[in-house]
C-alpha cells in the first residue's frame, strides 16, 4: 500500500491561495486515482476534488472555479491549487489514494486503500 504524507496547510486569510502537496511513497505511484477530502468539525468528510491516473479531474461545484488539482509523477506528487479561500474552506484536508480498476467514485471516501495524516487550513475572515 502506498503511503501518503500531506503538507502545504496554515493559516491563511480569506481570499488568500494556498497549495497543499501529497506525497506517496511505497507504491506505483502513476497507477493510483488521487483525491483530496476535508473535515470540518463536527462534520462529515467531505470529498473536495480528484484525479484519475490518467489525469483527468473530477471537482464538485462547490470547488469548481477555485480548487484545481495536479500530479507529477515523476515526482510521486499530487498538488492541490486552492484560490479565493473562504471561511468555510476550514478543514483538515486529507489526500487519499486508490489502485481499484474499472468504474470509479472518486466522492466516496469507501473506494480508498490510503489515507493521508490529514493538513490543517485555517481561514480567517
Amino acid at each position: 500500500q502506498v503511503q501518503l504524507v500531506e503538507s502545504g496547510g496554515g493559516l491563511v486569510q480569506a481570499g488568500d491561495s494556498l497549495i497543499l502537496s501529497c506525497e506517496a511513497s511505497g507504491g506505483t505511484f502513476s497507477r493510483y486515482h488521487m483525491g483530496w477530502f476535508r473535515q470540518a468539525p463536527g462534520k462529515e468528510r467531505e470529498f473536495v476534488i480528484g484525479i484519475s491516473a490518467r489525469g483527468s479531474t473530477y471537482s464538485p461545484t462547490s470547488v469548481a472555479g477555485r480548487f484545481a488539482i495536479s500530479r507529477d509523477n515523476a515526482k510521486n506528487t499530487v498538488l492541490l491549487q486552492m484560490n479565493s479561500l473562504e471561511p468555510e474552506d476550514t478543514a483538515v484536508y486529507y489526500c487519499a489514494a486508490a489502485s481499484r480498476p474499472g468504474a470509479f467514485s472518486y466522492s466516496d471516501p469507501r473506494q480508498y486503500d490510503s489515507w493521508g495524516q490529514g493538513t490543517q487550513v485555517t481561514v480567517s475572515s
